[in-house]
């Protein structure tokens, strides 16, 4: 299972296709790329156990680098394009990548960290995808080396920073694997059996590759002599039409995609066919219950779900099917044994919430964060780790997550989960998007605030606002409802839709 088997083995199958432009690549073509991005790798001076940071768009490029670095024994870190100047400059320092590849639409990053490069521990070299000013450019830099392989190939890794939602990013780094780049891969071997990919999958990938289970899904396919289709970024209606013009079979997406998609006006999602669909994985983010069953209902008992993190501590999967006679829940581990605990570290009884650990998964750590790995750590069982969330199992084993522990609000002495809260309000007609926290209050210590970014912009207002915060005390608990409501034309999300809520939050807490 490896891109190089299938370029022998069926050299002309594609392996990839460009959904904005139609382009296409070959396994043949792949492996020449790759090769050759390999090459270059070498004459750029990196050896084996070295660490390359890639600043990269969906395209071709990122699939040529993060294969050249996966032969070439070198650690991968790829970094959202979102990221600001001073971001990119300390994962780098942190990661210690001696060699950063960033693309043109970076390019003003790219020129404030080349004015900056003497500064940034342990980088050594700036490389642009694209021609950036008097950069090196990889597209030349690559022409002019040999598709052949490296002399010295040998297995790679890669290390994902977390998105640092909740302080600086975390990176979680493996020690490398040992020998030729030519073995199974887990990651295909896990998500292969689980939702049946194979040579005649046809992916489409919607999501940023520099994240994990994009990046982990799209490559996936690839080893096992799929066809992945790259979007460069989520549209709605261009998604249809990619499932459509491709018979695309297989989709990894999150729920804010979902939402979008359902707020497509009806005949619009009734114009394209996505009969070749078999299987759409969700994971990333809860996924509010009706957006769920809406989307059940419109494709059919084809949604899978995953509750996991980069960390590999444990892996939650729950099938439509299951789904539908446990609303809400993200599976039972596959990997890994779930365990609810409170503060103190001992665990709680069935259906009491708490924080979710895992047992008998992978053993990891935070690169340079001693403190932060030990906080993810049970108090009263060391083995046991968290990814900070919190929530209950049932009694057959089904895990129901409620938030992040870091956002959830304490108002007079009671618990609240702003998911609960933020899961109602999306399902309200005239809510595009919504943010739930706690704000300061002077008596209770915090209350209630929701931010909402209203499908008509002309509808925000304070009419609306008491609208909205009737609505909810109408099917929630009084203390668990908005106290108040302000509005946005957008709030701040990654492209996989991960919510920026720390960056909203700081808005109305008084900073030090």
């Amino acid at each position: 299972m490896h891109p190089r088997l299938h370029a022998d083995s069926t050299p002309e199958a594609t392996a990839l296709i460009m959904s904005a432009s139609d382009a296409c690549l070959t396994y043949r073509a792949l492996e020449g790329r790759t090769n050759r991005a390999a090459h270059t790798l070498r004459a750029l001076g990196l050896i084996r156990g070295d660490t390359v940071a890639l600043a990269c768009e969906n395209r071709a490029e990122f699939l040529d680098i993060y294969w050249a670095t996966q032969r070439s024994g070198l650690t991968l870190v790829p970094l959202s394009t979102r990221l600001k100047t001073s971001e990119v400059a300390y994962i780098i320092t942190d990661s210690g990548a001696k060699l950063l590849l960033i693309s043109a639409g970076m390019i003003e990053t790219a020129r404030e960290l080349a004015a900056m490069q003497g500064d940034i521990t342990g980088l050594e070299q700036i490389v642009a995808i694209d021609p950036i000013d008097d950069l090196p450019e990889w597209t030349a830099l690559c022409a002019a080396q040999p598709d052949s392989p490296i002399a010295d190939e040998s297995i790679g890794g890669r290390m994902v920073y977390s998105s640092g939602t909740t302080g600086q990013p975390k990176g979680i780094r493996f020690p490398l694997a040992t020998g030729t780049p030519v073995q199974p891969n887990p990651a295909a071997q896990l998500f292969g059996g689980l939702y049946k990919l194979g040579a005649d999958t046809v992916y489409l990938s919607p999501a940023p590759l520099y994240h994990s289970a994009p990046m982990g899904f799209t490559t996936s396919v690839q080893s096992l002599g799929g066809t992945v289709v790259l979007m460069p970024k989520f549209e709605p209606e261009l998604f249809l039409k990619a499932v459509e013009q491709w018979r695309v079979t297989a989709v990894m997406m999150v729920p804010t995609m979902f939402i979008r998609l359902l707020k497509l006006p009806p005949h619009v999602r009734a114009r394209y066919d996505h009969s070749s669909l078999k299987t759409v994985v969700h994971a990333a983010a809860p996924c509010p219950v009706p957006v769920k069953r809406a989307m059940i209902d419109w494709l059919g008992p084809i949604i899978e779900e995953f509750y996991a993190g980069s960390e590999g501590n444990g892996h939650v999967v729950i099938s439509s099917a299951e789904w539908l006679r446990k609303p809400g829940s993200v599976g039972r581990a596959i990997v890994g044994t779930i365990h609810i605990c409170a503060d103190d570290g001992n665990e709680v009884s069935v259906g009491e919430i708490g924080t979710i650990y895992f047992s008998g998964g992978k053993s990891f750590s935070y690169h340079n964060a001693p403190d932060k790995t030990a906080a993810s750590h049970n108090p009263c069982h060391p083995e046991w780790s968290t990814m900070g969330d919190v929530g209950h199992i049932d009694d057959e084993g089904y895990l129901f997550l409620s938030d992040r522990k870091d956002f959830m609000i304490i108002s007079g002495g009671v618990n609240i989960y702003p998911q609960e809260v933020e899961n109602l309000l999306i399902g309200h007609p005239g809510v595009a998007d919504v943010a739930v926290f706690g704000v300061p209050h002077p008596d209770f210590g915090e209350e209630v605030k929701a931010v909402v970014q209203p499908a008509d912009w002309s509808q925000a207002g304070a009419a609306f606002a008491t609208e909205l915060m009737v609505w909810t005390r109408a099917q929630l608990a009084d203390v668990k409802c908005p106290r108040s409501i302000d509005f946005l034309p957008a709030l701040p999300r990654a492209e996989t839709g991960k919510l920026y809520k720390k960056e909203l939050k700081a808005r109305y807490w008084p900073q030090d």
